[in-house]
This record gives structure tokens, sequence and C-alpha cells, in this order.
């Protein structure tokens, strides 16, 4: 079927279509998959890139906060600075003389970049507010702050952030402070964490998230869906968005803490997306330009195909007019050449012969038909008839049912032979006439003949030619049959095969020596008068008359085993069939 669907296109179409399968498709396949590929590519290489970035930004952001770290560790640790800010002094000069010999060296030099200012928080009464300390008094403990320090009781520093500050608070408690709380405070130069995010290198949004999830720090402060304090799980991304998730861990001042990055694909692939139309132009150019070639080249070739066949029509018509010559030396114009010699030739050749051809032809036919008919006559004896009719009513009569009912056969043979105005039957009349034949012989033979009739459903409303199996069959129960001493069997089977009627007969008679076999099948082939075994020659010759050399016969046989008779005859459709 797709064999003949391709010989249904015109050669321009197939010419097209072998471009678009062999060429234009694979390009297009090609520039698909190499577009997914460098986009998956560059993701991947993106992904890594911002990764890299989000992992130096928060290694920046930790030498930042370790400077403040570094700072209450230092104060932190040192037990005269926490010792004079515990006792008790006399007097304010006492103070200030305490504060301009010690406190004031210390605190001097230990601003760094990363730190915008500390102070130092104390309810001792008896030291002065002034440079970097500041009474711990009410206003101070109702911050912000203070109220986040006083949840987190540890003996490290509290990152802490308020009001998009953010800030390191430690307890100076290391030593015996009699009962003064000493708090040191520790703000971040904000200015340089936003140059730090600002130059991070990574494409999208940065978030610093505290241990209870809430946005503490980012680079996308300006627009008005993010704000400090923020529940970073409730935020809203686009569908197509890239996360990244690097958390502290390990440090216990930053412990909980995280950076959270979020780029967005389509920004990503911004690029690759450019691409994305040259593809598509690329692949209309492709397909346009080549189908011009195509149509342009293939008209050379269709064109002169078609003028061909115009002629080789007009032949059919007997018109034989030759193509007028071209100058062409390819294929086509060696076709139209060749098609001139010969329409050339077959004009001649009409006009030498067709007449005289015709004139013989008819001859053969007219004796081929007499010679049909000749055959016809031998097996229809029509005085018969009546005969047998006349002797099966006597037996009815005189009650002898069982020759009546063989009578009955031989009667239904002739009225079969003698009505059959035609050359051919269906197979199942062939058959029930073999059936009436094989009663008769039963009658005859008793139990020493059994036979069986197989003949497929679909095989019976063929035609063939009349009375060319009975023959055979005949010959099967006299010759092969009647001097078996044991049981004879005769087996008859018709089947089709393709566009083919098989018919097998097999008998277990005593069968035929090689060289009998021989002289029998030489006998059939001869063009000669009727001899011994009319009827197999009868019907021989009629199957050659008819199917001339379309048509197969064999014949094999043993002595003492029997013999097998092989007819495959065509099946030529309406000819064939039952109409």
């Amino acid at each position: 079927m797709i064999k003949w669907k391709w010989n249904y296109m015109k050669l321009r179409d197939k010419l097209l279509l072998m471009y678009v399968l062999s060429v234009f498709i694979p390009i297009v396949v090609t520039n698909v998959v190499f577009y997914q590929v460098t986009t998956a590519n560059i993701r991947n290489q993106k992904s890594r890139d911002a990764g890299m970035a989000l992992n130096n930004l928060k290694n920046e952001l930790r030498v930042t906060i370790d400077q403040g770290v570094g700072l209450s560790y230092s104060l932190y640790a040192d037990p005269v600075f926490n010792d004079t800010l515990s006792r008790s002094f006399e007097s304010n000069s006492e103070y200030i003389r305490a504060y301009n010999s010690y406190l004031k060296g210390e605190f001097s030099g230990q601003l760094s970049q990363g730190i915008r200012w500390y102070q130092v928080y104390t309810d001792n009464p008896t030291i002065l507010s002034s440079g970097y300390i500041e009474h711990l008094n009410e206003a101070v403990r109702s911050t912000s702050w203070y109220k986040q320090l006083q949840n987190n009781v540890v003996p490290y520093p509290t990152l802490i952030a308020t009001d998009q500050m953010l800030s390191l608070i430690q307890r100076l408690n290391n030593q015996d402070t009699g009962g003064i709380e000493q708090l040191l405070k520790i703000d971040f130069n904000m200015d340089l964490l936003q140059e730090q995010f600002r130059n991070s290198g990574f494409d999208g949004k940065v978030y610093l998230v505290d241990p209870g999830g809430h946005i503490r720090f980012s680079n996308d402060l300006s627009t008005e869906n993010v704000s400090i304090g923020q529940l970073y799980g409730k935020m809203e991304f686009p569908n197509k968005t890239i996360r990244f998730d690097r958390v502290y861990s390990g440090i216990n001042y930053l412990e909980g803490w995280s950076l959270q990055g979020v780029m967005d694909e389509e920004i990503v692939l911004q690029e690759v997306r450019k691409s994305r139309s040259f593809v598509v132009w690329l692949a209309c150019i492709n397909f346009v330009l080549p189908s011009i070639i195509i149509a342009a080249m293939s008209r050379s070739i269709h064109v002169r195909l078609v003028r061909i066949l115009k002629h080789m029509k007009k032949v059919k018509t007997q018109n034989f007019q030759t193509i007028p010559p071209e100058d062409a030396r390819d294929e086509i114009g060696q076709l139209t050449t060749e098609f001139n010699r010969m329409t050339e030739t077959i004009r001649n050749l009409i006009d030498e012969v067709y007449l005289a051809d015709i004139q013989k032809k008819d001859l053969e036919l007219k004796q081929q038909q007499a010679q049909l008919h000749a055959l016809h006559s031998q097996i229809n004896p029509h005085f018969l008839f009546n005969t047998l009719e006349s002797v099966r009513m006597r037996s009815l009569i005189k009650g002898e049912k069982e020759t009546a009912k063989i009578v009955h056969h031989m009667a239904k043979m002739f009225r079969k032979s003698i009505s059959w105005n035609q050359h051919d039957v269906t197979v199942k009349e062939e058959l029930e006439l073999i059936d009436s034949f094989l009663q008769i012989q039963k009658y005859r033979f008793g139990e020493k003949l059994q036979y069986y009739i197989e003949a497929d459903p679909e095989a019976l409303k063929y035609r063939i030619p009349k009375m060319v199996i009975l023959p055979f069959v005949e010959n099967a129960s006299i010759h092969g049959i009647e001097s078996t001493p044991g049981e004879g069997i005769i087996r008859l089977v018709v089947q089709l095969e393709g566009q083919n009627l098989h018919i097998g007969l097999e008998d277990n008679g005593i069968g035929m020596s090689a060289a009998r076999l021989k002289e029998l099948v030489g006998y059939l082939e001869q063009n000669m008068d009727m001899g011994e075994h009319v009827g197999m020659k009868n019907a021989y010759s009629r199957l050659k008359l008819c199917y001339r050399d379309r048509f197969s016969f064999s014949i094999h046989s043993e002595e003492s085993k029997g013999t097998c008779i092989q007819i495959r005859l065509p099946l030529d459709g309406d000819e064939s069939e039952v109409k």
C-alpha cells in the first residue's frame, strides 16, 4: 500500500518531500536540539556562577561581621576594662581620671571599615555618659534591639537587626560586676554591606534572612514588595525562578542566618531567547529557497515527462505521432528518442502484420471453439437420460429402492450434463456431480470404497470448466480402487491458495509404476486423437484450452501405494467468480 501511495505522487512533489524529510527536518531538529542544549548549558553555567557569587558574598559578609566579633571578644576578655566599668567611683573627677588614663586608650583605634560605631551601655550610676559610654536607662531598655537581646541569653555575641541596621550585642559579664548590667553594641557599616551586596556579581535578588525567616537586609529594598522584617517564605516570585540557599552553620553568632538568592530564569536566558527568532528565520530560508530551486529544476523534468505521457496516451488510441525532437542528452532526452523509435516501429508492424495476424487469430479461435464443443459432445449423451429415468421408475414400482437411488444419481449426472449450456460451472456444482458419481461407485463396491470431499466455503463460489475434476475421480475409483484387495479410500480437497484454486485428489489404489506414469503424462501432453483414458485426456485438453499455460498439473504415483493429482487453476477475478 505504501509503495502505491509513493507512486501516486508527482515527481516534483517527491523531490520536495525528499528535501523536507532528508534536509529541512534534520536541519530544524538539529537547530532545535542545539538551541535546547545551549540553553541548558547557559542555565547551568549561570547557576554555577551565581552560586559562586553567593558564596563569595557569604564569605565577605562573615569577614565584616568577624571584625565586630573580634572587637567584642577583645573587650569581653579584658579584665581591667570590665573591672573599670563595674567599679563604683567616689566622685566624677575620679571617673574622669580613670577614663583619661585607661578607658580612652581602650576605645581609641577600635573602629574598622566594617564597623560604623560601637557603644558601651552600663547602669553603673557613678559613670558619666561620654564618648563611647552611655547609661543603660529605661529608654535604652525599651528599644527593639535590647528586647531581642533578652530572648538570647548566650555567652557569645548576638547578631540583631533593627531598622535596616545590623548590630552585634555582647554582654560584658565575664567577671563579677556586682549586679551591674554592661553591654557592648557594635553597629556595622550598612553602606559597606550595601556595596558588598551590590557588587557581589549575583545577577538577581539577595536576601539576608535571620533564624526566624525574616528578611533583615537585601539588595531589593527599593521595591514595594520587600520590607525589613517580612517573612521570606511568604514572598511571591515568578514561576520560572532559580533559587539559591546559603546557610551559615557551625558559627555560634551566625547560626541559622542565611543568604537567599533568587534569579529570574527569563532574565538569565534573555540572550539565548534572542537567538530563537534567528533559528526560525534560518529554518524559513532553508525551506523557501531550496523549494524554489527544486521547483525550477523539476520543471524541466516534469514538463517533458508530461509530454511523453500525452504521446503515450495517443498511441493507446492508435495515434502514432512522434514527439518533436529536442537538444537534450539527459535520461529524458534518451527516453524521448527511444519512444519515437518504438512508435515508428509499432506503426510499421501494424501496417504490415496487423491484418494478417488478426485473420490468423480468428481462425485459431474458431478451431479451438469447435474442438471444445466436440469434447463436450463426448460427455453429453442426451438419449441416455430418458432410458435411465425409465429404469428408475421401474425399480421404484418393483420396490427396489437402493437400485432406484443409484439410478437417480445417474440420472442426476446426465441431467446436469444436458442442462449445463455453459462452458463453466461453480465448484459447488462440480462437487455435487462428483458426489453423485461416488455414490454410484459405492453402490458398486460396497464397504470397500470410502470417500471424503473437503472444500473451503469461499472456494465454492468460483467457476471452473465443467467436468474437469470428475474424469480424474472416475479414473481413481475404477482403475485405482477396483483392483485393490483391501479398503479403498478416495480423498478430494478443494481450497484457496492466494490467487489460485488448489484441487488435490488422492487414492490408496494400486498406483502405477514409474514407466507407466511417464507414459500417461506423455499421453496427456500429446496433441492427438483420444485413446485410452479418454476422460482424463478430455479434461486435461479442456484445461489447456481454457487456461493455456496459466494452470499447473502434476501427478505422482507409486505401485501398491496409490496416486496423487494436484491441479492449480488461476482465479481471474470477475471471470472466475460467480456473478
